[in-house]
């Protein structure tokens, strides 16, 4: 029996190293590729002989040999499924579940269904059209949790979402901007770099960016009504109860 177990722990060591050497070889195609780039993970994929690398939000495949690199969407066929989309989508449910409530502004009903995770800027006019359903999206039971994400493409956007959180009522402020009033210029402890920087580590770069609770990017169309929103919403907990299914009957 111990003669088994030794070729079995000889192999597995050398199953670990070959992976150590292929995770290193990808990293190091990506930084001749852009050498200021910051890899935040580099795991094997589903594509075989590639490796998925997560670099400012984006999602990339690698050869083992760091010859090749794809850039673009991997469908599974047979189960028809956006495996890119998949995980970019976990990513990023993961990371909003990490932002603290005290780091958002929530307008949300009593007992919400649903919860939607909205990037936005203060002078995003897309920004402020979803706004001004808000109270019908909570009548609706969908909670809306405001992260805000200054555009650089605003100046002065920053110092806005600033001073609207530093306000005493930041719900009121929130609003009294999205209809078009000045918020003022009011300083404070905020975290407005780090919502900022967290979107782009996320890849978001445009407002309203609207994320279901699992991470999965909502298309704006789905938004002009409470009730096409609330539709959408549901089918994607349905999906997500049904894969869920899958899984727990493997």
């Amino acid at each position: 029996m111990l003669k088994k177990l030794i070729p079995l722990a000889l192999l597995a060591t050398a199953t670990s190293l070959h992976a150590e050497d292929a995770e290193k070889t990808v990293r190091e195609a990506m930084h001749s590729l852009l050498p200021m780039a910051k890899i935040d993970e580099v795991v094997k994929s589903d594509l075989p002989g590639f490796y998925e690398v997560i670099v400012s939000g984006q999602i990339v495949y690698v050869s083992a040999d760091g010859k090749y690199l794809l850039q673009g969407n991997l469908y599974d066929v047979p189960i028809k499924k956006d495996l890119t989309a998949a995980r970019l989508a976990g990513l990023r449910a993961q990371a909003i579940e990490k932002l603290p409530a005290s780091k958002k502004i929530v307008f949300a009903p009593e007992h919400p269904k649903h919860t939607v995770t909205v990037f936005t800027d203060v002078d995003c006019p897309y920004c402020r059209q979803f706004h001004k359903l808000i109270d019908q999206y909570n009548r609706a039971g969908i909670a809306v949790n405001y992260v805000l994400f200054p555009l650089d493409i605003h100046p002065g956007a920053d110092k806005k979402a600033s001073a609207l959180w530093c306000a005493a009522d930041r719900n009121t402020a929130y609003t009294a901007a999205m209809n078009g009033h000045d918020p003022g210029s009011a300083t404070c402890a905020n975290p407005i770099a780090e919502t900022k920087a967290l979107a782009i580590a996320l890849g978001i770069n445009a407002t309203p960016t609207i994320l279901a609770e699992d991470g999965t990017t909502v298309n704006s169309a789905k938004t002009t009504s409470p009730e096409l929103l609330l539709a959408e919403l549901d089918r994607l907990a349905a999906q997500r109860a049904k894969e869920a299914g899958k899984v727990a009957a493997r």
